[in-house]
């Protein structure tokens, strides 16, 4: 029996698979708004095992399955033998054994290892403290369908060097863009996941250096799930950093912002940029749906 292919970060897949799935995710997307249907995986089962909770994550997974022909089952972790103490292994192995695919949605990436690897079926992260791979498919399926290939483009991210931040460092050194990462000091991304990504990436702290010219501009909530504790203190670190019209004016005329929501309106990113008519936040937001379509189709081929 042949080992699962699993979707714990972008570094799973190759240039070329990546783009294959952006590329079905399009077409995926044209089938759903047009009508046609593309139940691909009849019959195929998908746990969803949720450890953070999530509005567009369960929605999306859950509608793509059944868009796709299959089905999709919510698991809460508390609701599991896992929240009773039954260890990381033995769950993989009962559940891999009962359906097709697993999604996960944790806080420790160390979790959804150890699942994986105890696992006889595909897993796919739908986030992490360390990585968001899922969300990156839905900003790179936006950026490509808005502006075409990113290969030589810049990118921008602005604020905590977080887990979006890890995911669009694996992008940048994937796909072929520059990444400029403005964010104050304490903030870093992980200097193993920054290293690992050799020229591709930049941390520049002053956010206006790194906006200057660039074509895509992104941010994320400053205090995510687990950290609302500090809000204050982040909120007070991260101001400068905010995504507003003074740092878009400033990148490319042609430039695209994106948020993968939910958004702290005033604080990481303006109302004025959310409402904004030209915006691309709402396709982005879409996008989970279609990609992850694409990707469940790919595990499963």
């Amino acid at each position: 029996m042949n080992s699962p292919r699993h979707f714990l970060t972008l570094n799973d897949l190759s240039r070329d698979e990546l783009l294959a799935v952006l590329r079905r995710a399009s077409e995926l997307k044209q089938l759903q708004r047009t009508g046609m249907p593309h139940a691909s995986l009849s019959g195929k089962v998908m746990a969803m095992i949720f450890a953070k909770a999530s509005t567009r994550t369960r929605v999306s997974f859950e509608a793509g399955m059944t868009q796709l022909g299959g089905s999709a089952m919510f698991l809460s972790s508390s609701a599991t033998q896992m929240g009773r103490g039954e260890p990381i292994e033995d769950t993989a192995r009962v559940i891999s054994s009962m359906v097709d695919i697993v999604m996960i949605r944790t806080f420790d990436h160390e979790d959804i290892q150890t699942f994986a690897a105890h696992s006889s079926v595909p897993v796919i992260n739908a986030l992490t403290d360390d990585f968001h791979p899922c969300q990156l498919l839905a900003d790179m399926q936006t950026w490509f369908e808005h502006r075409g290939d990113m290969r030589g483009k810049t990118a921008c991210w602005l604020g905590d060097g977080n887990n979006m931040c890890h995911s669009y460092i694996n992008a940048a050194k994937i796909l072929g863009f520059n990444l400029r990462i403005a964010c104050p000091e304490g903030y870093e991304p992980s200097p193993s996941v920054v290293a690992a990504a050799g020229d591709a990436v930049t941390i520049e702290p002053d956010p206006k250096i790194a906006a200057s010219g660039a074509h895509l501009l992104v941010t994320d909530v400053w205090a995510s799930m687990g950290q609302e504790a500090e809000a204050n203190e982040r909120n007070n670190a991260l101001q400068a950093y905010q995504l507003n019209r003074e740092l878009l004016d400033l990148a490319d005329a042609e430039a695209i912002y994106l948020h993968c929501l939910p958004a702290h309106r005033g604080e990481e990113i303006t109302a004025e940029l959310m409402d904004d008519p030209n915006s691309v936040i709402w396709d982005e937001a879409e996008n989970r749906l279609h990609a992850q379509k694409a990707l469940v189709e790919f595990l499963l081929s």
